[in-house]
């Protein structure tokens, strides 16, 4: 995969060249809107090999939460400027860095918290060959998750399920969205292709959809 390291390489620092002028002024919004804590989130993640690095990205939350990693739509961690710089992608700018340094890839799996991919089994394993990504194909699927995991905590809530909206959205993401995003993560290390890399990225930044693995993403 040396054309898809290279093509990290050029295209994240041809990125942070045309684009440092906005990580000051996010910054800057950051501390007037969200004052109290950095205006970057540093967090370590599983990478390539299930080495751990650190991830960057622009704080959306509130500087005190209970730090679970899976968030829904509305969550009171998430202040309104934060949703919006997720809504956005904004949020996600600082990765260029870990993409430039070689700790990610444009495409790839997500970059998980240790607990996840690290404790990935037998042949799912080989989702810890490639580079965590920006985008990818699970990404482009579930790039309404929040909203996803809000609604089936709504309908198991209406159903009668008196558990803790956490508790909830932890179980769907963990039974059902984290399996199938392994299953396609799986498809993609196995199946890869650049061309389809270049589509997932304007996909991505167009907000299209794709067919991938006999579905659309």
């Amino acid at each position: 995969m040396l054309i898809k390291r290279l093509f990290d390489i050029v295209v994240s620092l041809l990125g942070l060249l045309l684009i440092w002028w906005i990580f000051p002024l996010v910054a800057f919004l950051i501390h007037k809107k969200m004052p109290g804590g950095s205006a970057f989130f540093v967090q370590k993640r599983v990478g390539k090999g299930g080495k751990l690095f650190k991830c960057h990205k622009f704080r959306s939350m509130v500087v005190s939460h209970n730090g679970s990693s899976v968030s829904v739509a509305g969550d009171s961690r998430i202040t309104p400027f934060g949703a919006k710089l997720r809504h956005y992608k904004i949020d996600e700018l600082p990765e260029l860095w870990d993409v430039l340094v070689g700790n990610m890839s444009f495409v790839g799996p997500r970059p998980d918290v240790p607990g996840y991919a690290d404790q990935l089994k037998g042949d799912d394993r080989v989702v810890l060959k490639l580079r965590p990504g920006i985008t990818g194909p699970a990404t482009l699927k579930y790039r309404l998750e929040d909203e996803m995991i809000s609604d089936y905590v709504a309908k198991r809530q209406l159903e009668g399920d008196h558990r803790e909206a956490q508790d909830i959205a932890v179980e769907y993401n963990d039974q059902v969205i984290y399996p199938d995003k392994v299953r396609i993560n799986r498809y993609y290390y196995e199946h890869y292709s650049f061309c389809k890399d270049i589509q997932m990225i304007f996909c991505t930044v167009l907000g299209k959809k794709m067919k991938y693995a006999g579905e659309t993403i």
